[in-house]
């Protein structure tokens, strides 16, 4: 039986560590493009829209193989299926490297979004299976600290590192130590047979958990909550340079402190919450009060950002990145708790798939309609817009987060990894 503790078990402490190194190696490797991109584009003689391709590659298979991976996590061993995905998309920053055309790069970013899409299926999948309920709030909101980091380094030191090296040397070296993060998965992420996997061939199908108003209801919710996140991490740099006239250094350190201060604020509200339900609280009213309020905030926060003048734009973004660390704390732990063992996977797939379309979309929409008007302002109001119609999802059409009784239900080892007691 799973024990009781009031800490993560020593064994469990060191898979959440290699998790958030993970998520934050996969947000640097999906963001790296966008730092070599004047490089690339000059090298290779492409055009702005052959660029404009080049970058939404990535989302092209990793948004499309959410439900494959979601189904592999929940049918196979989620220790192999992570750590084949690792492979292939550290491989595919590593290969990007050595590639001299446009069609070897796009090749090389689809493979990297089939390698990524794993992640976050896997990530919920080991969360519900290894993690009690009242400690998911902080495992989650370390992986979303991770997700805030990835970016920051890439502002702060990414940029750096390709302007003294060059951009290939920069992938190359990226994907090669990025390798060596599979020797300790391996050793130390226990395989299925010592986990909970005794449910492989059972479980609710696809069909059944669409009829899942929740499900629906967090499918929509992450659409709007990645809608955001997309926005800023592909157009902030411009928007600061552009229309604020920030110097390249100013706007580094002005980006990276906003994802610096999203991971402080996600891990803080993420210990909060897991305080908040051991005092009793419910994890319906915890984890939805966390995420409604971050996204509602967000997009005031986005909005004065866009209205305020220089100084005051600057602590109004600072505050919407405290805001977007609020409302990644504890995304997960919802589906996680909806969804339970049984369904994790797939659910995550479905919910990734369709939340992570809007990184087709976001950055599109932003472009047209900056080329339309000259400025940032109806960008900025349509990303305030979608966040709010994302807390309404949250509040309405999720409903309370109370676990699915799917039916026929199932007999559930206990996860090792938590059973250990905490000496």
């Amino acid at each position: 039986m799973t024990t009781d503790t009031p800490r993560l078990s020593p064994a469990f402490t060191r898979i959440l560590v290699l998790l958030f190194v993970s998520v934050f190696i996969n947000y640097i490797d999906r963001s790296n493009l966008s730092i070599a991109a004047p490089l690339i584009k000059d090298e290779l003689g492409i055009s702005a829209s052959q660029l404009g391709i080049l970058l939404s590659a990535f989302f092209w298979t990793y948004s499309s193989c959410q439900l494959l991976s979601g189904w592999l996590v929940d049918h196979y061993d989620v220790k192999w299926v992570f750590a084949a995905g690792f492979l292939v998309w550290s491989s595919a920053t590593a290969l990007t490297s050595k590639v001299h055309t446009l069609l070897a790069l796009l090749l090389v970013r689809i493979a990297l979004g089939i390698g990524e899409s794993v992640a976050y299926p896997g990530y919920s999948k080991i969360l519900a299976t290894h993690c009690l309920e009242r400690r998911r709030g902080l495992a989650n909101s370390i992986l979303a600290a991770g997700l805030a980091l990835g970016p920051s380094f890439g502002l702060l030191f990414g940029g750096t590192l390709v302007a003294r090296f060059g951009w290939r040397p920069f992938f190359l070296g990226l994907g090669l130590v990025s390798l060596l993060w599979l020797l300790p998965w391996l050793r130390w992420m226990p395989a299925a047979g010592i986990g909970t996997y005794g449910h492989k061939k059972t479980g609710p199908g696809m069909r059944e958990i669409l009829r899942e108003q929740s499900a629906w209801g967090t499918c929509i919710g992450l659409f709007c909550g990645n809608y955001f996140l997309y926005f800023m991490v592909t157009w902030l740099p411009f928007y600061l340079v552009r229309e604020r006239n920030f110097s390249m250094t100013r706007m580094a350190k002005v980006g990276g402190a906003f994802f610096l201060l999203a991971a402080f604020s996600a891990s803080a509200c993420g210990w909060l919450s897991d305080r908040w339900i051991a005092s009793g609280a419910s994890p319906s009213l915890v984890r939805k009060t966390f995420v409604v309020t971050g996204v509602v905030t967000a997009g005031i926060f986005l909005l004065c950002t866009v209205i305020a003048t220089t100084k005051l734009a600057v602590v109004f973004l600072m505050l919407t990145g405290f805001a977007l660390g609020a409302s990644t704390s504890n995304l997960w732990a919802i589906t996680q708790r909806l969804a339970g063992k049984q369904a994790v996977g797939r659910w995550c797939g479905i919910q990734l798939f369709i939340g992570n379309s809007s990184g087709i979309v976001s950055p599109a929409v932003a472009g047209y309609l900056l080329d339309r008007t000259g400025q940032f302002f109806w960008p900025f109001l349509i990303v305030s817009f979608v966040l709010w119609m994302g807390a309404l999802s949250w509040i309405f059409i999720v409903g309370p987060v109370e676990p699915v009784d799917w039916a026929p239900k199932e007999h559930l080892q206990t996860s090792l990894l938590e059973a250990q007691p905490v000496k």
